[in-house]
């Protein structure tokens, strides 16, 4: 490969003279002193690589992302001579082999290179150590949104960081702070759900949990968000496609969630890779510099999605070439670019400076990010990996945190005549594609991109049927698979009448359908709606005697509208992770009371969705089901809306009360209200206090969740809950993020009980 050393950098390198004695390798100064002393010894060329990270393809031996083991010639090419500062990806392999790799690729750069800076390494640990063999798992974000309790989003970053801090993974690429708005959009699993202030809520624990772990220490790690912003929500519903959205829907919604992260100390953020309005994000100084920059205040790195400088060239065509695209990005506020299989950047940026098309002082800026952060995070007195903790991988305590975090995200939907809990069934007729499948259970992100195949999940992972065969060790349980059902246009009389029979010779019947594991466009969908074998298969199955119970495995809202009364219970089991077999189950016997509510609304329709908080609209519509008549739908056209989730005990919400009926600047309002347990049993509800302000200058949603908290009772027990509003929280942005305050009546609701009172500003 070319060498893209300009003049002045060998003059530089030949003039160095360093006598051990510089100031950045002092951990006695201030950060500040250390990038400033540093980057004034680095040659321009060493700049451009500290602002590229590259995959390991480009490094190790075989050209494959399973392939960790580093190739010692290509990986000094690529440190030494080119003063690459960042690397990415890999699978999932054992310990001692991350180990391995990254204490060679560590020593390379820091005992070989002229001044010594070390790389950092980033990876896609979405939910758990998930590119790591034996790891702990964690349910999919979705998952997380939907237990209402950010305890679980804290641990998912904890757990994360003690199991690979260790090995040399500094730069962890989640959480996911994008919003789950599109039900279409194939990477709705990833976010925590389609509310601001709960993915806000959930990505700031998890910034927590993953940046400040005291049990890694002096070892830190970085969270990342992304994908900012806007990229969740694309008309078309596909993956990188384009979304229209005005600036005041930006900071009304997408924004909050990423402010949250931001307000909690988020190092690093990873671009949209797609455009809004017309835009692609990775060019826009508008949304990269003037909004995240100057309105949000982040001052950390900004660094690319795969390939997204590339991709102004030959994906959304506003640069002719790669130079113009390098020039558009950085100017934008790029700071590093994931390339990340070339050194195109490099050398396009390299003659953008010498050229003076863009001055070093803006190469400056994003190098003292990267600097600053790699200080931060002690890499400079703390490089190689220790290999310190291999015992707590995968431990029983992480696995128990994975595993409370599945049960308390699995979301009943329905449940006629108290079909759940089935007790001591005898026997169990078990169906569906996820009913002995590890990897449903993960979904992508999980060993590999795509999720792994099912032979690399550990032996010890339960599926369905085998932990439905722990959960009731007395009953026959008889796994059907797809040849066991007759065919209804092609079978006889008789077979179906045997089939029949032999479904009411159950006591329960099990349907675990949904969805295989994908990732990103692969995940690219033309009909929400489940696929359509599932469904003629659950009509089926529904003819029989026998409770037919319905578990969705799925990363998004698969449409079950034509068969939802049909089924006698529905989990929304999401993507539970490696211990959700085990959760589901304990579900279904009663062992676990369901908790979990749904954090998107269930669509009830292909072609038309409303989040929970959409705005006021005509919401009539000509129903023919019913005899062409005018019916409303809004809310109502959600058969599990937002906060939706039953369990088998119930909650009596009372006394709602405010502390006053009018809320001003310097006046607070405290509302309380008591919640009772009136079941039979235990269990937690997640109280959600929403507000409904009537009148503004800018259309309000219909409500909006402002609070929530979970919590448990006993059989008899009730507690009292506060929320204090301010009417600092009830002001909305404008186009330009200025916050305009709300005015007028206002409600106030949890559970099925609402309070009116009045703002007076």
């Amino acid at each position: 490969m070319e060498h893209f050393q300009s003049q002045s950098d060998l003059n530089v390198l030949k003039d160095s003279k360093l006598d051990g004695g510089e100031a950045y390798r002092n951990p006695k100064l201030p950060v500040f002193d250390r990038v400033e002393d540093l980057l004034n010894r680095m040659t321009l060329y060493e700049k451009i690589g500290q602002m590229t990270q590259l995959d390991i393809t480009m490094i190790n031996t075989t050209g494959e992302q399973k392939d960790v083991a580093l190739d010692p010639v290509k990986a000094r090419e690529m440190v030494l001579e080119h003063h690459i500062g960042s690397f990415l990806n890999g699978e999932a392999v054992p310990a001692r082999t991350w180990f391995e790799y990254m204490r060679q690729l560590t020593r390379i750069a820091v005992e070989e290179t002229r001044l010594g800076i070390p790389v950092i390494y980033g990876i896609d640990h979405i939910h758990g150590a998930s590119y790591l063999e034996g790891a702990t798992i964690f349910p999919q974000s979705i998952n997380i949104g939907a237990s209402f309790n950010p305890e679980h989003a804290r641990y998912t970053g904890l757990v994360t960081a003690i199991e690979v801090a260790d090995l040399g993974h500094h730069w962890i690429f989640t959480p996911i702070l994008d919003l789950g708005v599109q039900p279409l959009w194939p990477r709705l699993w990833e976010t925590y759900g389609e509310d601001p202030h709960l993915a806000g809520t959930m990505g700031a624990a998890y910034v927590d949990g993953l940046q400040n772990c005291e049990e890694t220490a002096p070892r830190k790690l970085a969270a990342t968000g992304k994908h900012f912003l806007g990229y969740s929500d694309p008309r078309s519903g596909w993956d990188r496609t384009p979304a229209q959205l005005s600036m005041q829907q930006i900071h009304e919604f997408h924004r909050p969630s990423f402010q949250k992260a931001v307000d909690a100390g988020l190092r690093t953020i990873m671009t949209n890779s797609g455009e809004i309005n017309g835009v692609p994000v990775v060019a826009s100084h508008d949304i990269l510099t003037k909004l995240l920059r100057d309105q949000m205040g982040f001052e950390g790195v900004v660094v690319t999605d795969w390939e997204d400088i590339g991709k102004l060239v030959n994906f959304h065509y506003t640069a002719e070439n790669f130079k113009k695209a390098t020039y558009d990005a950085v100017m934008a506020g790029v700071d590093m670019s994931m390339t990340p299989l070339h050194l195109d950047f490099n050398s396009s940026l390299l003659e953008l400076v010498e050229e003076g098309h863009i001055p070093e002082q803006r190469i400056d800026e994003s190098v003292r990010r990267i600097l600053t952060l790699k200080f931060e995070l002690g890499l400079f007195e703390n490089p190689y990996p220790s290999g310190d903790r291999f015992e707590c991988i995968g431990s029983s305590d992480h696995r128990r945190k994975a595993l409370e975090a599945a049960r308390e995200s699995i979301v009943l939907l329905k449940n006629d005549r108290n079909t759940l809990p089935a007790s001591e069934p005898r026997r169990i007729g078990l169906f569906g594609m996820s009913a002995d499948s590890k990897r449903n259970l993960c979904g992508g992100w999980t060993l590999s991109w795509q999720g792994g195949r099912e032979a690399e999940y550990p032996d010890d992972m339960l599926t369905i049927y085998s932990a439905l065969k722990a959960e009731y060790p007395q009953a026959e349980i008889i796994l059907h698979g797809p040849e066991d059902i007759p065919n209804q246009k092609s079978a006889s009389d008789a077979e179906m009448a045997d089939f029949v029979k032999m479904l009411n010779g159950m006591n329960m019947l099990v349907y675990a359908g949904g969805e295989e594991p994908y990732c990103e466009f692969a995940g690219n969908i033309t009909d929400l709606r489940l696929p359509g074998n599932q469904t003629d298969e659950l009509k089926l199955l529904s003819g029989s005697e026998s409770p037919l119970i319905l578990v969705l495995v799925q990363g998004r809202p698969r449409l079950i509208t034509d068969i939802v009364d049909d089924i006698d219970a529905i989990i929304f089991a999401g993507l539970p992770g490696l211990e959700g077999a085990t959760a589901i189950a304990n579900v279904i016997s009663g062992k676990v009371n369901p908790s979990g509510r749904m954090p998107v609304s269930y669509p009830m329709s292909p072609n038309h969705y409303l989040p929970y908080n959409h705005k006021r609209s005509n919401l009539y519509f000509v129903d023919p089901q019913k005899a062409n008549q005018i019916v409303q739908g809004g809310a109502a056209a959600s058969p599990f809306p937002f906060g939706h989730g039953l369990g088998y005990t119930t909650f009596e919400y009372s006394e709602l009360k405010l502390s006053d009926r009018s809320i001003s600047r310097n006046r607070h309002l405290t509302a309380r209200v008591t919640l009772t347990n009136t079941g039979q049993v235990e269990g937690m509800e997640s109280v959600l206090w929403f507000t409904s302000t009537r009148t503004g200058r800018i259309t309000r949603p219909v409500k909006e969740l402002r609070h929530f908290e979970k919590i448990s009772l006993k059989p008899g027990e009730s507690a009292t809950l506060e929320f204090v509003l301010s009417a600092e929280m009830l002001a909305y942005p404008d186009e330009n993020g200025k916050l305009i305050p709300a005015s007028g009546s206002c409600d106030i609701m949890t559970g099925n009980l609402k309070e009116s009172f009045r703002i007076d500003l």
